[in-house]
């Protein structure tokens, strides 16, 4: 009996299998995706087909924006005043994928505004003042990856849903930024209110590189670039179905042990703030009446929070001072300056967040370290 090696002769089109081709390891690489793609529908409780895989979350967020408002474009065809006749509203704290993104749409002559805050919130009332009938879109956060505030887009959404009620011209959708939502809260789409969700594996697990969004397939979407037809035309480019299937794999986890890790997370922060608060001078907290649990943002005026980083990792701990997307920044944390409209609280933060691995001693050692480095700094005058 002659046995059959089986042969792999398509390596031009992966070496591992294909999610697109029609060959056995295609076929098993198009299951072991559509597979997680329906584990994420699951968990977020919408429909598979509304799951479409990027690269993590600033892809996400720019397909989500640009994407639907070029498409809108298209859809008005040659009428040049329903082209160019477009409002789109985004939260200034949020991630520079969508403060970054809006800002091109304004380059292309969409009329862009930001969101009013009123004590850590999206003033609804002003927002409901703000609503033209040529609104399209509004895009934000759920949780802000600098300062743990968490963000009422629900109260948004029913805002968008009056005065669709009430006779705008146009379908307003919102689109929310879940990234940094799964250890702590409901990734479920209704809890947000929203019409398209992000979400990015890095946040929740060790794999890079891939992330979602969450859009039905009759919300108007043209994708950001050309080259084939994967993910609904949407996602051009080749699938990584073990990323995908990691990716559902953390949400999962992470969804499982949210309640657990909240209820620590929540004590774990209260005895770090006193403990900080209690050792550091002049350190005052960046938070809002609704608070991710571990996610601890401070300003610490007149320091170097730079030169703090520094030691604080020579000490063996990692924290930022903002976004690691915008630690190039001159200016400091924009998040911080949207909230609070401080420059100089701005220019000194220090952002301390945390996962599931991290022990309540982990942070007890962290918060001596942060007053040993702090004390060093105010006697060394390198504030």
């Amino acid at each position: 009996m002659w046995f059959k090696r089986r042969v792999y002769l398509d390596s031009a089109a992966g070496i591992a299998g294909n999610p697109s081709s029609a060959h056995e390891e295609g076929r098993r690489a198009k299951e072991m995706l559509e597979e997680a793609r329906r584990e994420i529908a699951r968990l977020v409780e919408v429909q598979s087909d509304d799951v479409v895989f990027t690269s993590g979350a600033t892809e996400s967020n720019a397909l989500a924006i640009l994407g639907h408002v070029r498409a809108l474009r298209l859809l008005a065809g040659p009428d040049t005043a329903g082209r160019n006749n477009m409002h789109v509203l985004y939260l200034p704290s949020s991630h520079a994928s969508i403060v970054e993104n809006t800002g091109l749409l304004a380059a292309e002559g969409v009329a862009v505004e930001p969101l009013p805050i009123k004590g850590y919130r999206v003033d609804t009332e002003a927002l409901a003042s703000m609503i033209r009938p040529e609104t399209v879109l509004v895009s934000m956060d759920a949780v802000c990856g600098e300062t743990g505030v968490v963000w009422n887009t629900r109260e948004v959404g029913e805002v968008l849903k009056r005065a669709r009620e009430g006779g705008a011209l146009a379908r307003i959708l919102l689109h929310v930024d879940a990234s940094q939502v799964p250890f702590t809260e409901k990734i479920v789409r209704h809890h947000f209110g929203a019409d398209m969700l992000t979400f990015d594996a890095a946040k929740v697990g060790a794999v890079r590189g891939v992330g979602a969004l969450i859009a039905h397939r009759t919300i108007p979407l043209v994708p950001l670039y050309k080259g084939g037809g994967q993910e609904r035309g949407l996602r051009p480019g080749t699938e990584v179905p073990e990323n995908a299937r990691a990716f559902a794999a953390a949400l999962g986890a992470a969804v499982n042990a949210r309640d657990a890790f909240r209820a620590s997370a929540e004590s774990y922060r209260a005895r770090l703030l006193a403990a900080i608060l209690a050792s550091v001078p002049g350190a005052v907290v960046n938070e809002g009446r609704s608070q991710a649990p571990n996610i601890l943002n401070l300003s610490l005026p007149g320091r170097d929070t730079d030169y703090l980083t520094a030691l604080l990792d020579e000490a063996g701990f990692a924290v930022s001072t903002r976004s690691a997307c915008e630690t190039d920044s001159e200016a400091g944390s924009r998040a911080v300056f949207a909230l609070t409209g401080d420059t100089e609280r701005a220019r000194a933060t220090l952002r301390v967040s945390w996962g599931p691995s991290v022990r309540s001693l982990d942070l007890d050692r962290f918060s001596r370290a942060l007053a040993q480095a702090v004390a060093f700094v105010d006697s060394n005058g390198q504030g």
